[in-house]
C-alpha cells in the first residue's frame, strides 16, 4: 500500500492529495504561528503520503464504490483524508496542550 513505485499517476495523486488535505485544513483551524503552520503542514503531507493508500481503500470499501474508482482516484481521496485528519488532529492537540500549559 505504501510502496513508492514508478507509477507516476498514483504517486502524483498521492502528493496532490496530501498537499490538498493540508491546504483545506487551513479553513477549519488556522495556525497561530509560522512554526505551527510549518509543522502541521509537513505532518499532514507526510501522513497523506504514508497513509493515503490504506485510507483511500478503506473509504472506498466503506462507501461501496471501490469498483467504480481508479487507483489514482482512490489514492487522491485517501491522501487528502489522511492529510486533513492529521493536520486537524495535530492542531487540536497543540491548542489543548497550550491551554493546559498556561494553567500550570
Amino acid at each position: 500500500m505504501t510502496d513508492f513505485s514508478h507509477d507516476g499517476g498514483v504517486l502524483s495523486a498521492r502528493l496532490i492529495g496530501a498537499v490538498a488535505g493540508s491546504a483545506i485544513s487551513l479553513v477549519y483551524l488556522l495556525p497561530r504561528h509560522r512554526r505551527e503552520a510549518a509543522v502541521r503542514f509537513l505532518t499532514g503531507v507526510a501522513c497523506g503520503l504514508i497513509f493515503g493508500g490504506p485510507t483511500g481503500l478503506w473509504g472506498a470499501t466503506q462507501l461501496g464504490i471501490e469498483p467504480e474508482l481508479s487507483s489514482a482516484e482512490i489514492m487522491l481521496a485517501g491522501a487528502t483524508l489522511a492529510s486533513f485528519t492529521a493536520w486537524w488532529g495535530l492542531g487540536v492537540l497543540v491548542r489543548l496542550t497550550g491551554r493546559a500549559g498556561e494553567r500550570v
